[in-house]
């Protein structure tokens, strides 16, 4: 299992970035497929600049080696932590 932790970007699809932290894994492929991988993304900043409805939306997610990954956001966590994005990957991992 790979895993990968970093500031990062996310880029939303009307071109708005949002610094943050990414922490991703991957698992193991499934009979010679692409793992499949996932993670959470936290906002550096106040999450007011979160997409409004972001659940379900698909977004890039860029890392600071400029590779780029298409990520779609399944879950939006809240606690003294601040905002956590949850999400899950397409095609193949960035890192």
């Amino acid at each position: 299992m790979a895993t990968f932790r970093s500031a990062s970007t996310l880029l939303s699809p009307d071109g708005t970035r949002m610094a943050g932290t990414a922490a991703l894994f991957t698992e193991p492929a499934r009979k010679g497929g692409i793992p499949p991988w996932a993670g959470d993304f936290r906002p550096a900043n106040d999450a007011g600049k979160l997409p409004k409805n972001a659940v379900g939306k698909t977004f890039v997610l860029e890392l600071p080696d400029g590779s780029t990954g298409k990520v779609v956001v399944q879950n939006v966590k809240t606690g003294k932590g601040g905002v956590t994005l949850v999400l899950m990957g397409e095609d193949a991992p960035p890192f």
